[in-house]
């Protein structure tokens, strides 16, 4: 059993009032019980994926350095699509545009209904078959691409620049212009689309951009076409909403539910088997606890000093 808890930790809280008054009795006894043996460190902050994709790509068996992270593709050889072209998600998006720069927007609170999302990708059609670009619609946020101009495009995920400066993120790549000019075309076809006309007179957020990720091929990552992933791997999405709106409050809320639920079941894994695997992290950084044989009277020892929870949570971003 492998749970990766993305956004155990967040850069978005750093003061002192984010730790006070932890309640959360299972990851304490968890922390006693095992011991940190990899920790996963981007090297600089400009990473394109964030931590817990990256163990997620790990345990898929695609090295960690990987260049790109091919998400669309696998997806796709999940459901016995498997193909050998280039392939990545779209997501519509709404870019906010200031003075100095241009906030990505998250893409959940556009509240986007399938009949909405159908008629903006027909009305980009024409311009993204130009381009050779293949675009099949898979849900209100996932737009599925294939196409040779995704080949080799390293694609940033979408967690990682949501609320962020689309600028310090576009793709440098040579392959990345024409998209580039793509999106200049959306913004002016999106303009005054009917959908967005009637989103204005809501007074709800337009669809303006698009955002690509999870591109790649399976074929670059590994030999092996499509390796399901690990029945025993679960990543939990109970934090990443609130972490990724700086709401402390609900985080801390949602951290206390994981830990009555998610980390319960673990811990009871842990006593029944002996063996788990516990990955916490944050923007940037990952630590991974396992089981590691001991005596007894060494997990007594470490029982009784329990390591505060808060401090590993705490060491995932001054680390």
């Amino acid at each position: 059993m492998h749970l990766i808890i993305p956004y155990a930790a967040s850069h978005a809280f750093t003061g002192p009032e984010v730790w006070a008054g932890w309640q959360l009795p299972h990851l304490q006894i968890l922390l006693s019980l095992l011991q940190r043996q990899q920790v996963l460190q981007d090297p600089s902050t400009a990473a394109l994926h964030l931590p817990h994709e990256r163990l997620q790509a790990q345990a898929l068996g695609w090295p960690l350095d990987a260049p790109t992270l091919p998400w669309a593709a696998w997806h796709r050889a999940q459901q016995g699509q498997e193909n050998a072209a280039p392939q990545a998600w779209m997501t519509p998006c709404h870019w906010q545009i200031g003075m100095d720069q241009v906030v990505m927007a998250d893409p959940a609170h556009l509240r986007l209904s399938d009949e909405e999302s159908q008629q903006l990708l027909q009305a980009m059609q024409p311009f993204l078959q130009e381009d050779g670009l293949q675009v099949t619609w898979h849900s209100a946020l996932l737009w599925h691409v294939q196409g040779t101009l995704l080949a080799e495009l390293p694609t940033v995920s979408l967690d990682r620049v949501i609320g962020q400066n689309v600028k310090d993120w576009m793709p440098q790549h040579p392959a990345a212009r024409p998209l580039q000019r793509l999106q200049s075309e959306m913004q002016m076809l999106l303009y005054n689309h009917p959908v967005n006309d009637a989103r204005e007179a809501r007074r709800q957020h337009t669809v303006n951009a698009f955002w690509l990720h999870g591109a790649g091929t399976l074929s670059a990552i590994t030999a092996s076409a499509a390796p399901p992933m690990s029945e025993t791997v679960t990543v939990s999405d109970a934090l990443r909403a609130s972490a990724l709106h700086g709401d402390m409050q609900t985080w801390r809320q949602a951290w206390q539910q994981l830990d009555a639920t998610a980390l319960a079941d673990a811990l009871k894994h842990l006593e029944a088997t002996g063996q788990v695997t516990l990955s916490l992290c944050s923007e940037h950084t990952a630590h991974t606890y396992t089981a590691a044989p001991a005596a007894w009277h060494q997990k007594i020892t470490r029982l009784f000093n329990k390591p505060s929870a808060a401090a590993a949570l705490q060491a995932l971003i001054t680390n």
